[in-house]
């Protein structure tokens, strides 16, 4: 008779337990950005809501700032480094293709024994490493599970553009993913369209910048008007997929945290979706910036730092960028 290969017991769900952030010190306002692009402090925030960014010291590096949240996130967690199963990271912006960050991460928090992976899903990043981590933890593959989202955009952010030096900014937010009685995380909906891969993208390849480097180094580029239409017309529909697949309804939401992007697409999806004067919308942009991966866990941290939002309600995420990639999900307030 042939062995039948064992599988491991299945979760009635998981739940985020704890968060933690990093800011860097550094902070450029938008008079500081006028002085690299012929701009204005008023045609920024109308453009974006954004009236001041943080970006992190030459000598400060995506895993130090990963660390720094990760390690917040775990003592707020009361487990320690050895209880974790993986380290998950969504980034863009570590500068070595391998190792991973997570794996640097991982053995800098005393972790050595965690399984480590990178999550390459730009703005889209943090929902994409939290739907990942429910899934482990629910099949009972893993039992707690660090989910970090970090990025140093700084590194590759032209300051002479005028289309993106003014947005995007660097930071890191985490959070710990442990087994629950019950659902704390919603069904994820994601999904791509690399039609418009285009969108959001870099000047060039390594290899093109390796052969050539007279071209210079590869930037980050966005055509913010291709962005801006894509995602006021379909993250509403995305958001509402989500809250269906939770089997819940904007009513029963306490908070709203999509990625921090743009204001103007904040305000749109909102309208959309008819949120109820209740819910309690994050607006973390305005004085972090457009932090990729790490915007969604840093604006959902600060609403619990704050008193914005409460433990136990319910918050729908929302993550999307470049790619075009997106993934969103209901979960519940640690």
């Amino acid at each position: 008779m042939t062995a039948r290969i064992a599988t491991t017991p299945v979760r009635a769900g998981s739940r985020i337990v704890s968060t933690g952030s990093y800011r860097p010190a550094r902070v450029i306002d938008n008079a500081e950005v006028c002085t690299w692009i012929e701009s204005s402090d008023e045609w920024i925030r109308e453009r974006s809501g954004i009236v001041e960014r943080r970006w992190a010291a030459p000598d400060e590096s995506v895993t130090d700032m990963g660390l720094a949240a990760a390690e917040k996130a775990l003592a707020a967690s009361g487990l320690s480094a050895t209880d974790l199963s993986m380290v998950l990271v969504a980034t863009v912006s570590h500068p070595y293709q391998t190792p991973s960050a997570a794996a640097e991460i991982a053995d800098r928090i005393g972790a050595p024994q965690a399984a480590a992976l990178d999550v390459a899903a730009a703005c889209a990043g943090f929902c994409y490493a939290l739907g990942l981590a429910d899934n482990l933890i629910r099949s009972g593959q893993s039992e707690h599970i660090l989910v970090i989202g970090v990025e140093k955009l700084s590194d590759f952010v032209r300051q002479d553009d005028r289309g993106s030096s003014f947005i995007f900014a660097d930071g890191a937010g985490a959070v710990v993913v442990s087994p629950s009685d019950h659902a704390g995380i919603g069904p994820t909906v994601w999904g791509a369209d690399g039609a418009q891969k285009d969108a959001i993208t870099m000047t060039q390849s390594w290899t093109e910048f390796r052969d050539d480097p007279s071209h210079g180094f590869p930037a980050l580029v966005m055509q913010g008007q291709q962005v801006f239409r894509w995602a006021v017309g379909e993250m509403a529909k995305v958001s509402q997929e989500a809250l269906a697949a939770a089997g819940v309804t904007v009513d029963d939401l306490a908070a709203f945290v999509p990625h921090q992007a743009n204001n103007r697409i904040t305000d749109a999806i909102v309208r959309q979706l008819a949120l109820p004067d209740h819910v309690v919308v994050a607006r973390d942009i305005i004085t972090t910036g457009n932090t990729s991966a790490a915007s969604v866990p840093l604006a959902l941290d600060r609403m619990l730092e704050s008193g914005e939002v409460g433990h136990g309600g319910l918050a729908l995420l929302v993550g999307f960028g470049a790619g075009l990639a997106y993934a969103a999900q209901v979960v519940e307030i640690p």
